[in-house]
């Protein structure tokens, strides 16, 4: 069936971020003509006045909720209520007040973080009950999940058309790679050319490096949500993933070698580990509406880490 963006009006929250900056430039290249990216300093989403204010001045067609508060385990670990009632409130307000105006569709943003801590691997979307997360970040995790209770409920009830997605951990050009509340490649990538810069022998990396991951490159997210947006109009949890893991033993000397760090690794053991293995079963995003990563991890990595050297000025 086609979809002929230029007739869409399209509001992305969190448009203006990392994710969101790979969104906005996939709608552009679809044809997309009226988009709204709402700021938080016009727009707070958890106060329900705000967000019915910016479905009456955008007049959506249809809306991407991606906006979020995030961060690595440290941040996590440090405001776990913020993190819970922000991306809760979040959430539930998006999809009230869209089903009251009569929205037409709204794709929202679940987490990895919201699969229990021992799930079987490859994470199978059927699984995302069977068990509490990852304590560490468990709160943003539940929140989020809420997502897919709501849209379940209101598409029961109200026949409310939502689709909720549950990407892996995100990397790419643009990231944050802010030391206090970055994910782990962008963290590794700064302190991996920082130490090379200053002439360091050693940087320190947390926990002790038995736990895995699987890295998603932003603009194949980009695509499997911009294509969801299209094609996908059930209620059923899908996940986004490249449909590989790595841990982070083998990943901290990747990125050193791409760095051109050839320091020492040092494992800093006091610290978590978090998940003790993440990787998903993508095979329903391929199935329902034809997504697959295209990206090669080590390519994607290199292009990140050209990025950002070449944007070392404009980052804090």
């Amino acid at each position: 069936m086609s979809f002929d963006w230029s007739t869409e009006r399209v509001v992305v929250t969190g448009g203006a971020g990392f994710l969101g900056s790979f969104v906005l430039d996939e709608l552009r290249r679809r044809g997309a003509r009226e988009v709204v990216v709402p700021r938080s300093r016009e727009y707070d989403l958890v106060d329900m006045a705000a967000v019915r204010r910016l479905y009456a001045d955008a007049r959506p067609t249809l809306l991407v909720h991606m906006a979020a508060r995030v961060g690595g385990i440290g941040a996590n670990r440090d405001n776990p209520g913020k993190f819970f009632y922000d991306n809760l409130m979040m959430g539930v307000q998006l999809i009230e007040v869209g089903r009251q105006v009569g929205l037409k569709k709204l794709v929202a943003l679940g987490t990895i973080c919201a699969y229990p801590k021992f799930a079987p691997v490859p994470f199978k979307e059927e699984d995302i009950w069977n068990g509490y997360p990852e304590e560490t970040n468990a709160p943003y995790g539940l929140a989020k999940k809420m997502l897919l209770v709501q849209s379940q409920a209101y598409r029961q009830q109200y026949g409310f058309n939502s689709s909720v997605l549950f990407p892996v951990n995100l990397y790419g050009p643009r990231d944050n790679f802010d030391l206090h509340s970055s994910h782990v490649i962008p963290a590794l990538i700064r302190k991996c050319i920082e130490a090379r810069e200053r002439g360091d022998h050693q940087i320190v990396v947390w926990g002790d490096g038995s736990a895995s991951r699987e890295f998603l490159h932003a603009r194949d997210a980009a695509e499997g949500i911009v294509t969801a947006c299209e094609r996908y109009d059930k209620s059923e949890p899908v996940n986004l993933g490249a449909g590989f893991e790595i841990k982070i033993s083998e990943l901290v000397p990747l990125v050193a070698r791409l760095c051109r760090f050839d320091g020492r690794i040092v494992w800093d053991t006091s610290k978590p580990n978090g998940q003790p293995r993440r990787m998903l079963d993508t095979s329903r995003a391929e199935r329902e509406f034809g997504w697959k990563a295209r990206i090669g991890f080590e390519e994607g990595l290199r292009e990140t880490v050209a990025w950002f050297e070449a944007h070392r000025g404009e980052i804090q």
